[in-house]
């Protein structure tokens, strides 16, 4: 019987399916091919995820017992250290790159920078610091990862406590990132060892040490160095992220830590050219902790070394990570060459009244000009601060200061006021017009016309 004439089963019988059913067949089969190629992408990237932290993991394993310098320095190496692949790293800086460009990211790439204390500021800052670009740092901490620290520290987990600080941070930027050179010193800074620990010429110093002593001793040492270097003030018993200001330690206020800081170092012939973050709060109810009782009589028996406190000083941790990430973007900007002017803010209301009175009345009775300046208190502090320092345009003094006119023939505004001191005003108000440049040299000259340039640049935005 030829093929076409046997007979079929009734359920082996072949109809023409419908439109819908052809709909919802595509649809199915279009659904099930997006899961398969989904799940297929997961995998594989879950895969590829594995492999990489297997790598790091390999690389950790392989660096934890390569000591480098001297067996008891405490310094060991991590991350690869190696080039790694550019193109990652090239993206992974996309948004820097963006930002300050290729030729400033260079530098801060090639930058090598020390970070001293690595507790709640120090961790934050070394942190930003590696995020940033910066691919070579060498961190130093002789302390550990205690369980009250975690309140602040920047990447440090429950799985960390106890083990020291700067291990703990080398184990994790090393997962951020491979590429770069980690030197973990676990070791006290004192005098005998500045000299090794501060070797190899570093680009940037931070110090992020809570010991005064400690503190004044790196300080002096950089200054008398010439290592760039900011430092951090007090964090403990802050609570007002707004205070926190960048300045000269000749312009701080309002911080115990920066007033002991300053006067040591007046004592040792340094009395400016250290930058500094600190607060500008005022001490409130926050104080040391209490010893306790049945530990007041042997008191020292409980620090963590000699001459070191014991009382612990409260600590609300998003104060120290601001400070930290304050000293990070002011050194990757110095690094970069990204000019930006720290503003040392005095709040200084009464300063800037007296200012305002004393211009109007030179206005009126020296000037004959209107004594309605179209300038309020708020514009006489920002001339003040902003546009001058708080300093004289000749001198830099912070003494006796003045504003007055810069171009007696114009009258006072944003851009013809010149802050000077009451005896530089005198005589600056007696030169005949248009003899400034007969007058002045020009070095003083063009930084007046500088400021005032910025000045103008400045009140597009305002």
């Amino acid at each position: 019987m030829p093929w076409n004439a046997i007979s079929l089963p009734s359920w082996a019988s072949f109809s023409t399916p419908s439109p819908r059913t052809l709909l919802y067949t595509s649809v199915a089969v279009a659904a099930l091919t997006a899961s398969s190629l989904s799940t297929w992408h997961y995998l594989h990237k879950r895969k590829k995820i594995r492999r990489i932290k297997e790598e790091i993991g390999a690389s950790l394993a392989m660096l934890e017992d390569r000591s480098v310098g001297s067996s008891t320095s405490g310094w060991k190496a991590g991350g690869m250290g190696s080039n790694g692949d550019e193109g990652l790293i090239r993206e992974q800086l996309a948004r820097n790159y963006a930002f300050l460009g290729d030729e400033a990211m260079g530098k801060v790439r090639k930058s090598f920078v020390i970070v001293v204390g690595l507790g709640g500021v120090g961790s934050h800052a070394a942190h930003m610091l590696l995020r940033s670009g910066v691919e070579h740092l060498r961190l130093i901490d002789f302390d550990q990862v205690s369980l009250s620290s975690l309140n602040r520290h920047a990447v440090a987990t429950q799985a960390d406590v106890g083990t020291s600080k700067a291990a703990c941070l080398r184990k994790h930027f090393a997962e951020i990132a491979p590429h770069a050179k980690l030197e973990a010193v676990v070791e006290l800074f004192d005098v005998a060892n500045s000299d090794r620990l501060l070797a190899g010429k570093p680009d940037f110093v931070l110090d992020c040490i809570d010991n005064l002593n400690t503190k004044v001793h790196l300080i002096k040492y950089c200054h008398d160095h010439g290592l760039r270097i900011i430092s951090s003030m007090g964090a403990g018993a802050k609570a007002d992220p707004s205070r926190i200001q960048i300045a000269d330690i000749s312009d701080t206020f309002e911080d115990p830590l920066a007033r002991s800081t300053r006067r040591q170092l007046r004592a040792q012939g340094v009395e400016s050219g250290v930058t500094v973050v600190y607060s500008t709060e005022k001490p409130g109810p926050v104080t040391l902790l209490p010893l306790e009782e049945q530990k007041v009589e042997n008191a020292d028996e409980y620090s963590a070394l000699p001459n070191f406190r014991v009382r612990i000083l409260p600590v609300l941790g998003t104060i120290p990570a601001l400070f930290g990430q304050s000293m990070a973007s002011y050194v990757v900007t110095e690094l970069a060459g990204f000019k930006t002017e720290p503003l040392a803010i005095k709040l200084r209301h009464k300063t800037y009244a007296r200012l305002h009175t004393d211009l109007v009345n030179k206005e009126k009775d020296l000037f004959k000009g209107n004594p309605n300046i179209p300038l309020n208190i708020s514009d006489i502090g920002y001339i003040f601060e902003e546009i001058w320092r708080g300093r004289s345009a000749i001198s830099g003094t912070f003494e006796k200061l003045q504003l007055t006119r810069w171009d007696v023939r114009e009258p006072a505004g944003f851009s013809n006021i010149v802050c000077l001191t009451r005896a530089e005003a005198e005589k600056h108000e007696k030169i005949p017009p248009g003899g400034l440049e007969a007058h002045y040299s020009k070095e003083v000259i063009d930084y007046v016309n500088e400021r005032l340039a910025i000045e103008k640049e400045m009140s597009k935005w305002r």
